[in-house]
């Protein structure tokens, strides 16, 4: 339980250090006052306000971007999600109040969110280094026992796992059609049916979990006979991490599913496909960076993406540790493989 131990900190230096420490590592107990009810939302100091508001959204369906958060004396800093808790002079004993809004038309939500074009790469030591770092690992801790992963299916024995991001992988969600069959990426349905032979697959996209059920249903990925998805996961199984030069930013950390089923899934048998690279900071030898899909229209006669990425797939299915690949150079992967069959 967190105390009122936000007090002025010392000016020596040592001081600072020692009060950061303690209040990052303090659990808080805050009282959310939101249509006319009061909820109870426990985060600790290390967590960013935008973990504050993935832990509101839980409770109440408000989704964080639509959250305007009140609190006595601290002004438009809670509208900044990369502003740590412990910044903050936040005491358990105070009630803070939510303004927001439950949105049912989801697809407006959708478009209406900020696309991420900056992707980045981290460089080794950094990577390594946001990987151990022991807060991090704090918060899958935390994460792992507040979200449960809901089995639409039951994880097979024997096969290897393929988490699969939705927007700009499986779906062009930003251009504009009659119908969402004509935004899906060619070869979708083949790609899920080849590769559900060898692998279990769960679907993991960093928007709400209406967002997701509702475009696998209008792709048809939910309904058909050839395949099936284990689960599927939403942006409240993510986590916030911080770097020295990056920033904050979330991620979806693998350490969640293998938690959570380790009878079935590792870091050997797992692989991501995420557009973005940094989805997959915490568990970088298990992501693979796919071609994003845009321009539906224009590209979807030539997009090949899929196509090859099942080669590859099928290609690495009977070895015993995939994390000890190099999913950067999965390209030449095939080519080597291909070479090798034909010398046979």
């Amino acid at each position: 339980m967190a105390s009122s131990s936000f007090s002025t900190l010392s000016s020596t230096s040592s001081a600072i250090t020692a009060s950061s420490s303690s209040l990052s590592e303090e659990e808080l107990t805050l009282t959310v006052k939101w249509s006319g009810k009061e909820y109870t939302v426990r985060v600790c100091g290390d967590d960013s306000v935008a973990e504050l508001k993935r832990r509101i959204c839980e409770l109440t369906n408000v989704l964080p971007k639509r959250q305007k958060l009140l609190y006595p004396k601290i002004g438009n800093k809670l509208s900044d999600d990369s502003i740590l808790l412990s910044q903050l002079p936040l005491k358990s004993s105070l009630k803070m109040t939510m303004m927001g809004t439950v949105e049912d038309e989801i697809i407006v939500d959708q478009v209406e969110s900020p696309e991420v074009v900056d992707d980045f790469e981290l460089g080794q030591e950094e990577a390594v280094d946001i990987k151990d770092k022991e807060v991090n690992k704090q918060k899958l801790r935390r994460r792992v026992s507040q979200y449960k992963i809901k089995l639409r299916n039951p994880c097979r024995e024997g096969k290897k796992l393929l988490v699969l991001d939705i927007d700009y992988t499986l779906f062009d969600h930003r251009s504009t059609a009659e119908n969402p069959l004509e935004l899906m990426r060619p070869y979708l349905h083949e790609f899920l049916t080849a590769a559900y032979a060898e692998y279990d697959i769960m679907i993991w996209s960093a928007t709400s979990m209406k967002w997701v059920e509702l475009k696998m249903e209008e792709l048809g990925v939910l309904t058909n006979p050839n395949y099936k998805i284990m689960a599927l996961l939403d942006h409240l199984a993510m986590i916030t991490v911080q770097t020295d030069s990056r920033g904050i930013f979330d991620c979806k950390p693998l350490g969640l599913i293998w938690a959570q089923f380790p009878e079935f899934y590792s870091p050997k048998n797992t692989i991501m496909f995420d557009d973005l690279r940094r989805n997959f900071v915490l568990n970088p030898q298990n992501g693979l960076t796919i071609k994003p899909f845009r321009r539906a229209h224009a590209n979807r006669d030539s997009d090949q993406e899929l196509v090859k990425l099942t080669q590859y797939l099928l290609a690495i299915a009977d070895l015993d540790d995939l994390s000890n690949l190099d999913h950067n150079k999965w390209e030449f992967y095939i080519e080597d493989n291909t070479k090798r069959r034909r010398h046979a």
